[in-house]
């Protein structure tokens, strides 16, 4: 399962959640304000560890960073990590 940490008010994670609704990619939203301490640094670590960074997201163990919304570069990133076929979509 697809899973997306995100938070509420930041317009690049809404924009990222529409677009997996959009394309009927099935996700997880866990709320970046509610996760235990060893998600946070781990969200931490993936995107540098500076800071953790929305909308970040997980797939069988694989990491997206988190960034700027940009449907073709998701699109693309998804790909990578395996959640759908380039063919499909």
């Amino acid at each position: 399962m697809l899973n997306v940490y995100a938070l509420d008010g930041c317009p690049h994670c809404r924009r990222t959640i529409a677009y997996l609704k959009e394309n009927r990619i099935d996700f997880v939203y866990h709320d970046m304000e509610q996760q235990t301490e060893s998600i946070e640094k781990k969200i931490i670590e993936v995107n540098g560890g500076e800071d953790w960074v929305v909308p970040t997201i997980e797939y069988r163990g694989i990491w997206r960073r988190g960034k700027e919304f940009d449907a073709r570069e998701l699109k693309k990133d998804l790909i990578d990590m395996g959640v759908f076929e380039e063919s499909i979509k």
